[in-house]
């Protein structure tokens, strides 16, 4: 029976692996058949692109062929119509050739027969060619004077009209493309205040602190007029501005006392005197002027703190310049050398409180001294009459000065007095010998003088008040009277270390 059953089991095995083989077999003939047909196919899709491209070569070959040809054809007729054209323009060039010697042919046979006419013509009036020139010409100038006179009247006339005319137009057209702003500078500056009680600590006690801001600062401070508003009154537009600088930055620190005001006050002093340069440096760099001595560019910025009869001084000198710019420039003058003239041309007003004399001869000067052109100086003379102006320059600043004042409301007379009136009484004052600083306040009725207390006693300082008095009687005319004070004090100064 076990020898039944592994004969079975061996046949199975058999029978399992022949039909193994079989399959196997089956399959690779499969294999082999599609590889068969792949190939076949390979084969044609071969021979379709060699086909394929075979044909696109010959049809690029045709098209090249075809436009070679054809720029083969019109270089041809181009190089044909050169040759035309050559040779029209040598059948030009003998045309003109010809005419040529037939020109000078007949201009030789015109003078020929000009002078025999000549000839024919002196032998019959008995005169030369000069001579018959002459007579000619003396013939033509007496009938031709009065007419000549009668067109020279009317084109002078005319030539009048157009010019004023013009002049006109190029003054409209810079003041019209000059739009530059103005405001008349005031005697006052007001502070506005957040509430009453901040009025409180600007005065003081026994009104301690407004004393020592009046004194070191020079102006008036007006409290209690205008609910909170402090007032500082000072004809003098630098002290204005330091005062109210000053005043506001202690406010808004919150600590007033004397010896904070003083600390205050030198900051702020010092402030300013550094940014006078910047201002005069920014003045010139609006202008497109590129180089200037830093003397007077300081000197520019100074006139940021003066006026002239109420206009503020370097709004006036902008304006001038500005417009001087665009009068040159529509007459064809330099436009920048125009814009440093009218900025040039009141400069000595920045040193009238220094040096004595006009401000004309004092920037003149100053230009002098710093190598400015004689453009500018010419039309620092010119401005005020002292010399004809002898550039378009200096003409368009004369005329640019006079439209910068002759505007309605742009200078006030009755201001410019009282101003000239309270500077000549600081300078009565600071012309004594021991005199540190005056002051002229409260309008002018009141003139505070601190003397240095080393040079000047207490006796001596009575007689120095009634001194100054007496000068500013016979010296200034004024309304009222003008109290004189004398402020004498010695400070001792000690350190705990």
């Amino acid at each position: 029976m076990e020898q039944l059953i592994i004969v079975a089991v061996v046949s199975a095995s058999i029978s399992s692996l022949i039909t193994f083989f079989i399959v196997k077999q089956l399959n690779n003939a499969k294999n082999n058949i599609y590889i068969e047909q792949a190939k076949s196919r390979a084969k044609v899709i071969e021979h379709e692109a060699t086909t394929i491209l075979k044909d696109a070569k010959l049809k690029a070959k045709r098209d090249y062929d075809k436009e070679f040809y054809k720029n083969k054809k019109e270089l041809d007729e181009q190089l044909y119509n050169l040759e035309r054209q050559k040779e029209q323009i040598q059948e030009m060039e003998t045309e003109v050739k010809a005419l040529q010697n037939g020109f000078k042919s007949q201009h030789k046979e015109y003078k020929e027969k000009t002078k025999q006419a000549i000839k024919i013509l002196e032998n019959a009036s008995g005169l030369t060619k000069e001579e018959a020139k002459e007579l000619l010409f003396e013939q033509l100038k007496d009938d031709s004077r009065a007419k000549v006179a009668s067109i020279f009247r009317k084109e002078f006339k005319q030539t009048q009209k157009n010019t004023q005319k013009e002049i006109n137009n190029i003054l409209s057209h810079a003041v019209t493309r000059y739009a530059g702003e103005f405001a008349a500078e005031r005697l006052t500056n007001n502070i506005i205040l957040e509430n009453e009680e901040t009025k409180g600590k600007i005065i003081g006690k026994e009104g301690r602190n407004i004393k020592t801001l009046e004194m070191i600062t020079g102006v008036d401070i007006v409290i209690g007029d205008i609910p909170n508003t402090i007032v500082i009154s000072s004809f003098n537009l630098y002290r204005r501005a330091i005062a109210t600088k000053t005043i506001e930055l202690l406010i808004a620190d919150g600590r007033v006392h004397p010896a904070r005001i003083e600390e205050t006050y030198k900051m702020v002093k010092k402030e300013f005197d550094d940014n006078i340069y910047k201002e005069g440096e920014d003045t010139i760099l609006e202008l497109g002027i590129k180089k200037m001595h830093p003397k007077l560019i300081t000197l520019i910025g100074r006139l940021r703190y003066r006026a002239s009869y109420g206009q503020n001084a370097l709004a006036h000198t902008l304006e001038v310049a500005n417009l001087a710019g665009l009068i040159a420039s529509q007459l064809g003058g330099d436009t920048i050398l125009a814009r440093r003239a009218g900025l040039m041309h009141d400069i000595g007003k920045a040193l009238t409180h220094e040096i004595k004399g006009s401000h004309v001869d004092i920037g003149a000067n100053m230009c002098k001294k710093f190598g400015e052109p004689e453009e500018v100086i010419n039309a620092i003379y010119a401005h005020h009459g002292q010399e004809e102006a002898t550039s378009i320059e200096s003409a368009a600043v004369c005329a640019a000065d006079a439209l910068s004042a002759a505007r309605p409301g742009a200078r006030r007379e009755v201001l410019q007095s009282f101003l000239k009136r309270v500077e000549e009484i600081e300078s009565i004052a600071t012309s004594h010998q021991g005199v540190l600083n005056a002051y002229a306040i409260n309008a002018g009725r009141e003139l505070r003088v601190i003397v240095n207390a080393k040079l000047v006693n207490d006796d001596e300082s009575i007689l120095l008040a009634n001194e100054i008095a007496e000068q500013i009687e016979e010296k200034v005319q004024y309304p009222g009277e003008i109290k004189v004070n004398v402020i004498r004090e010695v400070r001792a100064t000690g350190y705990a270390r």
